[in-house]
């Protein structure tokens, strides 16, 4: 058995400490949200809410049940979710499959890495893709948030790292029975590349949940915006929520502001957290061989 050294042991002890703490420091401002929006008004205007609430109460939520702007732009981004990812990972997954060529089997595999490569590091800018959106007749509507970043040229070169890893032996056998292209991306080499696809699905779907410019500037009307958009509305302009007390007519609870945002941020990163354990067993397999060959 190999000898472990002191320098070795030192180097785990460090390493376990600084995740503990970076994973305290993306954890504890969630417990602090979810805290405030099942603590009373009073405590939580207060400030005396830490990571556990202070006088238990479910009127922040039962509040947002009564709040249906809320659940359209919740509705608006699920279908958002539902519409992009499945297009951005078909696009991503033929890109790469042909980019993961050789260059004698794709003669302009070189120059097409170029075209994808260079809008990654140098973008048209804002107007000229606003102007586009705007001329193509995509404003204030769905396919304003779901073409414009239907590509995403990072994905499509971590894909395209994990095909180029995958043996030659197996494409050539499917080939050797007749399997063209198609056939052997739908047979053989997406049912062993699991792991990169479940990472660039996690990575679609995290972009396109969180994403709220984009809706704040091609939806006309409050009652289009994905939720990230509405949430940023609510917590900059304070048009969605007052900052005076409002009052439960139901069971005569009080909310505050700090309540009922706490509530809308909890609610509006709950569907990622509870998505992000079945995927995260393919997270490290697929960044990591999706990152190892040229």
């Amino acid at each position: 058995m190999k000898k472990t050294t002191t320098g070795r042991k030192v180097f785990v002890v460090f390493n376990y400490i600084f995740l503990t703490l970076l994973a305290l420091s993306c954890l504890l401002p969630i417990l602090n949200q979810l805290a405030v929006s099942f603590s009373s008004s009073g405590a939580a205007t207060a400030g005396e809410v830490g990571i556990l609430p202070v006088n238990f109460t479910l009127d922040a939520y039962k509040y947002m049940g009564s709040k249906p702007a809320f659940f359209d732009s919740l509705l608006v981004s699920f279908e958002r979710v539902l519409i992009a990812v499945p297009l951005s990972m078909v696009v991503s997954v033929l890109a790469a499959y042909s980019l993961s060529k050789q260059n004698n089997e794709f003669g302009a595999r070189k120059y097409y890495i170029w075209y994808f490569v260079i809008p990654m590091m140098f973008t048209g800018g804002l107007i000229p893709t606003y102007m586009v959106v705007r001329n193509t007749g995509l404003i204030n509507s769905m396919g304003a948030l779901v073409i414009p970043c239907a590509i995403n040229v990072f994905n499509i070169l971590l894909l395209m790292n994990f095909f180029r890893g995958i043996p030659k032996e197996l494409e050539e056998a499917a080939q050797l029975d007749g399997a063209g292209h198609l056939r052997v991306l739908l047979s053989v080499i997406i049912p062993v590349s699991a792991p990169v696809i479940a990472t660039v699905a996690l990575f679609f779907i995290v972009n396109h949940w969180n994403a709220w410019f984009d809706g704040l500037i091609y939806m006309n009307s409050p009652g289009k915006y994905p939720l990230q958009t509405y949430l940023q509305t609510m917590v900059v302009s304070r048009d969605l929520m007052a900052m005076e007390s409002i009052r439960d007519v139901r069971n005569s609870g009080v909310i505050s502001d700090a309540t009922g945002k706490a509530a809308q941020i909890f609610l509006a990163a709950l569907p990622i957290l509870m998505i992000y354990p079945f995927l995260q067993k393919y997270f490290t397999t697929g960044i990591v061989m999706g990152s190892v060959k040229g």
